[in-house]
């Protein structure tokens, strides 16, 4: 998916704006806190969702760059069949790594990039799970790996990695309040 920047040649001095646009952790479009439910409003911005080379989101909005403030991650996972599909629409593609933060929530590094699964999706998810000795990882488990990183939990066959929500911005490179 490319992001549409023909109407910056036309009017390239358009100011950029900030701190009016959010992505909520369920992948749900916010402006200036209210949730969008317009779904052509919603269909334009996952069309004209995109980055720059600082790691800022913005929806590109004809010649005006619109940054997005992250609540968690640039983007947010529910499971499609065997995979998983970004809010956006996209395909995630192949699984990378798979990290649970301390409060619990699921961070999938995919090709795509780095989101977070739905929290509607966790319990699905962490069925899956299961510990070395294949056996359903237990709430004990998972608990222990949030709060100290010990343990070994797999999803199918990737190890879940224990991570940080606040180390997410800087190990995968982007900006989760952009500002002027």
């Amino acid at each position: 998916m490319t992001v549409d920047l023909s109407a910056i040649a036309k009017w390239p001095n358009v100011p950029a704006c900030y701190d009016w646009l959010s992505l909520d952790r369920r992948g749900n479009w916010r402006l200036q806190g209210e949730r969008v439910t317009h779904r052509g409003l919603i269909d334009f911005m996952n069309r004209q969702y995109g980055s720059d080379e600082a790691g800022r989101w913005f929806v590109q909005n004809g010649p005006q760059r619109v940054f997005v403030t992250l609540v968690r991650t640039p983007w947010v996972f529910r499971r499609e069949g065997d995979g998983f599909v970004s809010h956006t629409g996209q395909p995630a593609d192949a699984v990378q790594g798979i990290y649970l933060d301390e409060e619990g929530s699921i961070v999938l590094e995919t090709a795509l990039g780095i989101g977070m699964l739905d929290d509607r999706e966790l319990a699905g998810f962490l069925a899956e799970c299961r510990d070395q000795d294949g056996r359903s990882a237990s709430e004990a488990a998972l608990i222990e790996l949030m709060t100290t990183g010990a343990g070994t939990i797999f999803w199918h066959t990737h190890r879940l990695q224990s991570i940080a929500s606040s180390d997410l911005p800087m190990r995968f490179g982007f900006d989760p309040a952009p500002k002027p």
